[in-house]
């Protein structure tokens, strides 16, 4: 059986432009998930944190580019890795992807992320974005919707992550990953799993850091330093691409607090 996936006699997957030139399909790829990425990385939209979610996040990535975009794959995949000298992970079979996915997400909103010791932490985190990974659960872009989605899961635990720093270390990342997950059935057991948990690590410590700055700075303003604010003003500094300070984040806050009432009482008023 050949892929459905590709153009007849070709590699280059079916798309929606219509390109039958890999890098033109690439460019155009880029292009429209930069931005799909950027409206999905500052909204709450993600609530639930199960495998519906995390296909309705592929969808709102890759929407303007595969028709199948938020849709399991239907074959097995394999992908040659340069660092296994052209050896593909072994990821989940098609007929097994949501079942070994939820196994996955439901063992990570059981663990309290808070009460963990910081080395701990990195360790479970690291482990569980690989197994996730590993499902591999669709055809292409797996990459970036599951390091979107995990970095997305933590935050909501109210722990912060530098999440740019797997964007700007992609390849980095990625080889991480294959790393992480080098095991096969005949082979045994050749995972390193050391270049992912340093990554993980550094992403986790610039997070804290951000928000213990945030803190600081609230709390010399005599601000409330609540997980609801400390959300606000992250995503607020992210869209900004600035740190703001104490002065600013309490007017920031206090125009944001004028606006919700003003919306909350004209609501009732209807």
């Amino acid at each position: 059986m050949g892929d459905p996936y590709l153009y007849p006699d070709s590699e280059v997957l079916i798309n929606l432009g219509g390109f039958h030139d890999k890098q033109e399909l690439e460019d155009m790829e880029a292009d429209y998930t930069t931005y799909r990425l950027s409206e999905v990385v500052f909204d709450d939209s993600v609530e639930q944190f199960n495998f519906e979610d995390l296909c309705t996040m592929h969808y709102r990535i890759f929407q303007d580019v595969y028709e199948w975009a938020g849709k399991p794959r239907i074959i097995n995949i394999e992908k040659a890795e340069v660092v296994l000298g052209e050896l593909s992970i072994e990821y989940s079979d098609c007929f097994d992807i949501a079942k070994d996915a939820n196994q996955i997400l439901k063992y990570m909103q059981n663990i309290d992320w808070k009460s963990e010791p910081f080395p701990i932490m990195v360790e479970k985190f690291s482990d569980c974005i690989a197994k996730l990974w590993r499902v591999h659960p669709f055809r292409e872009g797996n990459t970036r919707t599951i390091i979107t989605f995990v970095c997305m899961f933590i935050e909501a635990q109210g722990i912060y992550i530098a999440s740019d720093l797997f964007k700007e270390n992609a390849s980095y990342m990625r080889d991480a990953l294959v790393a992480a997950n080098a095991t096969f059935h005949d082979l045994g057991d050749l995972r390193k799993m050391e270049y992912l948990y340093r990554i993980v690590q550094d992403a986790l410590e610039q997070g804290h850091k951000m928000k213990s700055d945030i803190i600081q700075k609230m709390e010399q303003e005599e601000v409330s330093a609540t997980e609801t604010n400390i959300h606000k003003v992250v995503v607020w500094n992210r869209k900004s691409m600035i740190e703001h300070t104490g002065e600013e984040i309490k007017s920031y806050l206090e125009k944001k607090d004028i606006l919700t009432n003003a919306i909350r009482n004209y609501s009732v008023g209807q």
